[in-house]
């Protein structure tokens, strides 16, 4: 069995308290199945750091971009559109809008997500989509930046199924993190019922939203094995399937040959 934590801030884990290295956190991963992951930057030092961290291991790729909750500065555009155009780097973001946090910050996180489509567009690479409180403005930004030219993932989802409608209409793939194990997220559980297991993907968006049941530690990697197989038995599928598929549709969409993700 072969999956993928499609979404992960591995320069954010506890390495004194909970690992030894990033090496560990692998091994812990893969005796778990999941052996492939995708490290998300938030901020262009943070791609820097990241960059290092990963080094040359050939079982993570790298995302660049910038936070709608890092526009407090504005950042170096021609940097970012170097550093996106990095070999190691498939992906753009996570980038998005996040009015329940910050609103004022609207228009430099609006004008950032253009940006990051647009550059998308440009390296044929797909964005990854961050949404919180700022539902119709995201819609209105992919639709008028013509999204479907690199297509994109809305990771960690959190919206209903009439906006996964949306999304899915735009040729976007639909990310599931431990939230959808929450007592309370049955709006959630509702969305992924309805969306069809050739646009999903797991993610732990570590370490952040660790699923049941190890909510309130440290997420980690491994556990996008917990959200698999909830949503295996929520799609009435076995693991096997879901995970065949959920790494195929990140295959497709990140352009990462399965032959590189060893399968």
């Amino acid at each position: 069995m072969f999956i993928v934590d499609s979404h992960c801030h591995l320069d954010g884990l506890d390495y004194e308290k909970n690992h030894r290295d990033l090496d560990d956190v692998i091994a812990k991963a893969a005796a778990r199945d999941v052996k492939f992951m995708l490290a998300i930057a938030t901020t262009l030092p943070g791609f820097h750091t990241l960059k290092a961290l990963v080094g040359d291991r050939t079982n993570i790729a790298l995302s660049c971009g910038v936070h709608p909750l890092n526009q407090e500065e504005a950042y170096d555009v021609d940097e970012f559109r170097r550093l996106a155009a990095d070999p190691q780097v498939v992906a753009l973001g996570e980038t998005g809008l996040d009015y329940y946090y910050q609103q004022e910050t609207k228009a430099q996180q609006q004008a950032s997500f253009r940006e990051h489509i647009r550059t998308g567009i440009a390296l044929n690479k797909p964005i990854i989509v961050h949404t919180r409180d700022a539902r119709e403005d995201t819609l209105a930004i992919l639709r008028e930046e013509q999204v479907e030219r690199c297509g994109g993932v809305l990771h960690c989802f959190t919206e209903d199924q009439p906006t996964a409608a949306k999304l899915l209409d735009m040729g976007f793939y639909i990310s599931f993190s431990g939230i959808v194990t929450f007592r309370n997220a049955e709006q959630l559980r509702e969305a992924a019922r309805y969306v069809p297991l050739d646009r999903m993907l797991v993610e732990t968006d570590s370490p952040y939203l660790a699923p049941v049941p190890y909510r309130g530690k440290e997420n980690q990697p491994a556990y996008t094995r917990d959200v698999a197989d909830y949503l295996a038995v929520l799609k009435g599928v076995d693991i096997d399937t879901l995970a065949a598929t959920t790494t195929r549709n990140f295959s497709e969409l990140f352009h990462i040959p399965m032959s590189r993700l060893g399968i």
